[in-house]
């Protein structure tokens, strides 16, 4: 009987930490890490660098990417390499002047954050892309799954849904995010 209490504990010792972070994880660094590689993701993508885009990517199979189109259509890619190209064709066929962004001012508001353990987080926030002149912004809805990979953090799952209808002014977008 003691044996197979001592199993039962042991199991279930070991199942109490399946999808836990660890003691040494350090949320607030790594909330940084993930910032700072969305933040630098979206503007090269806004800057129209496609290695600087890529660079930011889980290249796999289950890799996935999708966002609406202001036509009311819109572009669900798995893997990789249907993504890289579905990346190159839009950069060569959306260019913006050297230098400059199709949206120089983004703001996040509102996140959501899930860390499955110390190398998966699940995001979802709001998002305010500017038009060129920084006068008004899109609303969008993102969501993002980020797997860390030798140490650096990757998007796999990228959802963007825009609202491309209702334009906010760069005057009420202050006020709302005074709130």
């Amino acid at each position: 009987m003691k044996t197979v209490t001592f199993i039962l504990l042991l199991v279930c010792s070991t199942l109490s930490g399946f999808g836990q972070t660890g003691n040494n994880f350090d949320e607030a660094k790594e909330k940084i890490a993930i910032i700072e590689a969305l933040t630098a993701e979206t503007e090269n993508f806004f800057k129209r660098d496609y290695e600087g885009v890529k660079k930011y990517f889980v290249q796999s199979e289950y890799a996935f990417h999708a966002w609406n189109n202001a036509d009311g259509t819109f572009a669900a890619t798995v893997g990789w390499r249907a993504i890289d190209e579905k990346f190159r064709n839009y950069i060569r066929q959306n260019p913006v002047p050297a230098g400059s962004s199709s949206h120089p001012k983004v703001e996040r508001h509102n996140m959501v954050w899930k860390f499955y353990n110390s190398e998966v987080a699940f995001l979802i926030w709001d998002q305010y892309n500017s038009d060129q002149s920084s006068k008004m912004f899109n609303h969008s809805k993102e969501t993002r799954l980020m797997e860390k990979l030798n140490g650096i953090w990757k998007i796999a799952n990228m959802t963007a849904l825009w609202d491309y209808r209702n334009l906010i002014s760069a005057d009420s977008l202050k006020i709302m995010t005074v709130k």
